[in-house]
């Protein structure tokens, strides 16, 4: 298992937590918790060894794509497809959106 720690900026908040996923059979779990200021920490745990680089890249490109908000996100990794990540990041957003 390995563990990584990113920070972005933020450009929006939003106004709950939530959790999209499961972690098993190839899959990736995202929690969000929302917080004050113009960060967005970015927690990925991973069973996939020397993937440093590769969530480096795929949160760059993120960042690049969307706004990110200001908060915590946990990734929990089991050896998901950048698809599925997506996926699941782009749902924990919608949700946390909507969550009151």
């Amino acid at each position: 298992m390995e563990r990584f720690e990113f920070t972005y900026p933020a450009q929006t908040s939003l106004t709950g937590c939530a959790q999209a996923g499961v972690v098993g059979s190839g899959d990736l779990e995202a929690l969000y918790e929302p917080k004050n200021g113009d960060k967005l920490h970015v927690t990925v745990t991973t069973s996939v060894d020397g993937s440093h680089t590769l969530w480096q890249r795929f949160f760059d490109r993120l960042s690049q794509l969307r706004e990110l908000p200001a908060g915590q996100l946990d990734i929990n990794d089991f050896g998901a497809t950048p698809g599925v990540a997506r996926l699941r990041i782009e749902q924990v957003f919608e949700e946390a959106g909507y969550a009151n």
